[in-house]
C-alpha cells in the first residue's frame, strides 16, 4: 500500500492499495464545525493501523477529504471544497497508481451529508454511495428529534443553523438547498444507510427520508439498522465497528 499525505493544497490524504480499481472519497463528521480528516468515524477513530489503512487493507483506495467548517464558510462552501477534491482525484488518479474509473464516496454524519450531496451531483460522476447516520433533511430534522425523545433546535446556533448562516425558519429556502433530500433527481447511484435506532442527534428517520426521495425516483436505497446504537455508533466493540466497515467496502465496490 502507498500512502500520499497533504494532496491538493493539503486537503486530502490518500492511501493506495496496489490494484485498486475503485476510489473511495471519505468526509468525516463532526456537525460541520469539528473534527479533521485524519478521523476515522466512532470507535474506529483510535484503530492502529488506522481506520484508513484498515479500508485500504480491504482492497479499496481511499481519499480522506478536509473541508470548510461552518465558523470558516456557509455552506455550499463545504460541497465546493468536496467537488474540488474529486475533480483533482479524477485526474489524477492514476499518477498515483489506481486503474479504472469507478469513484464512491462514504461519510459519516455530517460527512454523510455531504457525502449524499455529492453523489446526487450528476457531473461528480459518483458510482455508490455510504451515509452513516446522516442528516438530509433540515426542515424535518428537528421534528425528527422531538419525535425520537430529544429536543430538537431551529435556531441559528444549532448545527444547521451554523452551517447554512441563519435559522431554519428565517431562511427556509437555505435549509431546503443544503439537504439532501431536495436533490434527488432521476436515475440515482445506489445508497446504503446506516443508522443506530436510538440516535437522537440525527434520528434514523432522516436516513429513511432519503431513502423514500431514492426509490420515488427510480433509485435503490438500503437503510440498515443498528439495534440500540446512539449517533457515532459508540456501543459498538471493534468487532461490530469492523462488521459495518466490510459491509460499507462490500457495497461500495459493487
Amino acid at each position: 500500500m502507498k500512502t500520499f499525505k497533504g494532496l491538493n493544497q493539503n486537503t486530502i490524504d490518500l492511501y493506495v492499495p496496489d490494484g485498486a480499481t475503485t476510489l473511495c472519497v471519505y468526509l468525516h463528521g463532526g456537525g460541520w464545525r469539528l473534527g479533521d480528516r485524519t478521523q476515522g468515524p466512532g470507535p474506529a477513530a483510535k484503530w492502529q493501523p488506522s481506520f484508513f489503512e484498515t479500508v485500504a487493507g480491504l482492497g479499496v483506495a481511499i481519499a480522506t477529504v478536509s473541508y470548510r467548517k461552518s465558523f470558516e464558510a456557509v455552506y455550499p462552501a463545504q460541497s465546493e471544497d468536496v467537488t474540488a477534491a474529486l475533480r483533482f482525484l479524477a485526474t489524477e488518479r492514476t499518477t498515483y497508481g489506481m486503474t479504472g474509473n469507478r469513484t464512491v464516496t462514504w461519510g459519516v454524519s455530517a460527512g454523510g451529508h455531504l457525502a449524499a450531496l455529492a453523489a446526487l451531483a450528476a457531473a461528480n460522476d459518483v458510482a455508490a454511495t455510504v451515509c452513516w447516520y446522516p442528516p438530509t433533511d433540515f426542515d424535518a430534522l428537528s421534528k425528527d428529534i422531538d419525535e425520537a425523545g430529544g429536543t430538537g433546535d431551529r435556531s441559528a446556533g444549532s448545527r444547521e443553523g451554523q452551517l447554512i448562516g441563519a435559522g431554519l425558519d428565517e431562511r427556509p429556502d437555505l435549509a431546503a438547498a443544503a439537504s439532501p433530500v431536495h436533490h434527488v433527481h432521476p436515475g440515482p447511484p445506489p445508497f446504503l444507510f446506516l443508522h443506530g435506532t436510538a440516535d437522537l442527534a440525527v434520528p434514523p428517520r432522516q436516513s429513511e427520508r432519503l431513502a423514500e426521495a431514492l426509490r420515488a425516483a427510480g433509485g435503490a436505497a438500503t437503510v440498515e439498522l443498528i439495534p440500540g446504537a446512539t449517533h457515532m455508533f459508540p456501543e459498538l466493540d471493534d468487532e461490530a465497528t469492523m462488521a459495518l466497515v466490510r459491509r460499507s467496502v462490500a457495497f461500495l465496490e459493487g
